[in-house]
């Protein structure tokens, strides 16, 4: 039976939904509406010009790939705005006065209502945007999650008492340190503790990447005033990585100009950095002065005392049954930051898994032995080349093929498993996938990964056939262990 417009667009939707997180889903997705599908096309409209190229350049990919899977035919994606607002409107997404999307999973499903779905505007005595609306926080990320030792107390004891009187005491507060050591974790735990004290706080977390792209964006759309609105009214900002920001002198003039606004309003500000203010070439010396009228930290790699308590928490939430001894063995061979240390852990449970062992002190220094034999080489011994090989093998196709723009059933199922293998052995970026499969979106890739994962879950005889390259990846493993 022939799908109408309204039930292909609403399997498109269930589909596309399960690949996003839910607050873009229903910022983004959620309020766009299909007019027509076609033998070749999929039409949608959304409300603004902005939200319509937002819609189309971060998820068309995703959409077109979920569109193909529900009608079993390629369609061509076309976005629209319904109509003529001002360019570089927001679609505004309302939290509900009731709803607490800051207690974790435990507190029950966010439940969003949105001005579009609606037809109007947000009201001007609640003027979120969909920038603090959504925070953009890591729910894992808390106070509560963040471990303290002597490396990171003074941090932690400063984001908490941000958290508790933002503006008042420490602005800005400025984290540095090397890479893995909790300075995002701690940030983002602030924006957390900050909304559960007050939730009509405006906080909003962003990248300094993320800020320098949504700058270009708005110059080239004229939409300038509308980016500074939005980050010029917030009660916390939170500023990842801020040390991306040298030498890119139009964003240093526009964080400036933000910074002082927010300062101004006795708005708290909040950055990361791999370094000290003084000792980032490249930024601007305003800057640099303004980020030390606050507080600077630094968070130190972790003592041993800290190194097990972290290892025996990171255990508990993979539900992980860890001996004293193998704890003991990972906290003294990774010492450098907490995100080797939660690596091991994980590179022990996948391990584990392949292999069908037990971690034992005995197995656990057999993998973290190869774990260093890898870093140590150019490369790991899985490659994506060589994982490209083994599924292009096992189905059949040339490996070339894989990074074709061809789209038949057999080569864009090779692909996909391709894709999850480097993702699930390697642990690659997925934009970084996507650019050794045919320069593909990082949706594309997110949404084949989680595809073949579905998949695995329903089909034995599919699961098998990844399985099979795996296996052989394994045997790679072994021959280079026992070299």
């Amino acid at each position: 039976m022939e799908l109408t417009t309204k039930d292909a667009w609403a399997a498109i939707l269930e589909e596309v939904r399960s690949l996003v997180p839910e607050h873009a889903f229903q910022t983004w997705i959620a309020g766009a509406r299909c007019v027509a599908v076609s033998a070749d096309a999929l039409v949608i409209e959304t409300q603004s010009p902005f939200h319509a190229e937002w819609l189309e350049d971060k998820y068309g990919d995703l959409i077109t790939e979920a569109g193909a899977s529900v009608l079993g035919y390629k369609v061509r994606l076309s976005v629209s705005s319904a109509t003529s607002e001002e360019e570089g409107a927001l679609p505004a997404v309302l939290l509900e006065p009731s709803t607490d999307i800051f207690a974790g999973p435990e507190a029950g499903t966010t439940r969003l209502s949105s001005s579009i779905s609606r037809g109007t505007a947000p009201s001007p005595a609640n003027p979120q945007s969909s920038l603090t609306a959504d925070p953009g926080l890591f729910s894992r990320y808390t106070f509560d999650r963040f471990v303290v030792g002597g490396n990171n107390q003074l941090a932690d004891a400063a984001g908490r008492a941000v958290a508790d009187n933002p503006g008042q005491l420490y602005n800005p507060l400025f984290l540095y340190g090397g890479v893995g050591l909790g300075k995002t974790h701690l940030m983002h735990a602030v924006g957390h503790a900050s909304l559960r004290i007050d939730p009509s706080r405006r906080v909003a977390y962003v990248s300094s990447e993320q800020f320098t792209n949504e700058l270009i964006q708005a110059i080239r759309k004229g939409a300038t005033d509308r980016f500074r609105a939005r980050y010029r009214q917030i009660d916390l900002l939170l500023v990842d990585d801020i040390h991306f920001l040298r030498g890119k002198e139009s964003t240093q003039e526009e964080f400036f100009h933000t910074f002082n606004a927010l300062y101004d309003a006795q708005g708290q500000i909040v950055v990361t950095s791999d370094r000290p203010p003084r000792e980032m070439e490249g930024l601007e010396q305003r800057l640099v002065s303004r980020f030390e009228w606050g507080l600077v930290v630094d968070l130190r790699p972790p003592d041993y005392e800290t190194r097990m308590a972290i290892l025996r928490t990171k255990a508990e939430d993979e539900g992980l049954d860890l001996a004293g001894d193998v704890i003991d063995y990972i906290a003294h061979a990774c010492s450098s930051s907490v995100r080797e240390l939660e690596g091991a852990v994980l590179k022990l449970l996948a391990v584990s898994s392949v292999w069908n062992e037990e971690i034992t002190l005995s197995f656990a220094k057999r993998v973290l032995a190869l774990r260093r034999l890898e870093k140590r080489q150019r490369g790991p011994v899985a490659s994506p080349g060589r994982i490209t090989q083994l599924v292009a093998s096992q189905w059949r196709v040339r490996p070339e093929a894989l990074s074709s723009k061809s789209r038949s059933k057999n080569i864009a199922e090779a692909r996909h498993v391709a894709m999850y293998v480097v993702r699930e052995l390697l642990g690659t970026p997925l934009q970084s996938i996507g650019q050794l499969y045919g320069g593909r979106d990082h949706s594309t890739v997110l949404y084949s990964i989680r595809k073949v994962a579905s998949r695995m879950d329903d089909d034995e005889a599919f699961r098998d056939r990844v399985e099979e390259v795996i296996e052989e990846l394994k045997r790679d493993h072994d021959r280079v262990f026992h070299a």
